[in-house]
């Protein structure tokens, strides 16, 4: 295949089927990458052309895209999403890999760097910094909204399957991408690339592929000197690329955890949350020289 033509693939990890979207050469170093909350693989279609001689495998995390859900008795806790990681690494035997992240997907992949550090070789993080994290006294409040919102959307479920629907619909896949922007920073050809990897056609309208209960409240959350020993314990080099327009959190996220990784650039690109999609052209070559380094 050509370096930048597109193939469908996937991955069977347990019960669980991970599918995603690859590029270039099968005998090229691999770049692994890993989208943020509620996207999927299609967010780094933007990028692939430009990440030179490299094989670029981009997951679906399980719950988005066209990988499988949990099943109705599981839930997804952010430990779980390390050990996703995890198992695609022993399913082909990888090490020493380079990996961009984004969002969620990156703090999965710091807190998977930093146990098993012989398993990265670089981590570029975009738009994502750190962990989300709680004071330790909120601990109780944390699990009562957790349990309250799972419980809340199990009762949604079982009302819905009986009605034998499980999710409303959209008219037209137009209509989904216009929801879409209207909750993000994205403008309409960005969220087009995800939402139409993310909508399955259903009789006279579409519906959105992920879980419903990606949406659950956390039960709980990482303390901030939780969230510390991650950072203190990643060894390979990290960069990070900002957008200007990003997520606060990653703006106060980089005076705080920034100096805590071992080996930490940072770089501002013009943009967004998803900066990757609206300038990635700049970000592919800030990646293609960090990892050739």
């Amino acid at each position: 295949m050509s370096e930048t033509e597109i193939e469908e693939i996937c991955y069977d990890i347990g019960v669980l089927s991970l599918h995603g979207l690859a590029c270039g050469d099968d005998e090229n170093e691999i770049v692994l990458c890993l989208h943020g909350w509620l996207d999927n693989a299609a967010s780094f279609t933007p990028l692939m052309p430009y990440l030179s001689n490299k094989r670029i495998i981009a997951i679906d995390w399980p719950g988005h895209g066209f990988s499988s859900h949990r099943s109705q008795d599981a839930h997804y806790h952010f430990i779980d999403w390390v050990y996703d990681l995890l198992q695609l690494f022993e399913l082909n035997n990888w090490s020493n890999i380079d990996i961009v992240a984004h969002s969620m997907g990156g703090m999965i992949a710091s807190a998977f760097a930093a146990a098993f550090p012989e398993r990265v070789k670089s981590l570029t993080l975009i738009d994502s910094i750190g962990f989300i994290s709680a004071e330790a006294d909120k601990t109780t409040s944390q699990l009562r909204q957790g349990m309250t919102s799972r419980l809340k959307n199990s009762a949604n479920y079982l009302q819905n399957k009986s009605m034998s629907k499980t999710k409303s619909l959209h008219p037209t896949a137009d209509s989904a991408i216009k929801a879409r922007v209207a909750v993000s920073d994205m403008n309409y050809g960005q969220a087009k690339i995800i939402v139409k990897r993310g909508l399955v056609k259903e009789g006279q309208g579409y519906k959105w592929r992920a879980d419903s209960r990606l949406r659950n409240v956390s039960p709980y959350r990482l303390t901030l000197s939780q969230a510390e020993q991650f950072i203190d314990d990643i060894k390979c080099p990290v960069q990070l690329i900002h957008g200007t327009k990003g997520h606060d959190m990653v703006t106060s996220g980089i005076a705080h955890f920034g100096p805590k990784f071992s080996n930490f650039v940072s770089y501002d690109l013009k943009g967004g949350h998803h900066v990757h999609m609206e300038q990635p052209q700049q970000t592919a070559e800030r990646i293609n020289k960090f990892i050739n380094a």
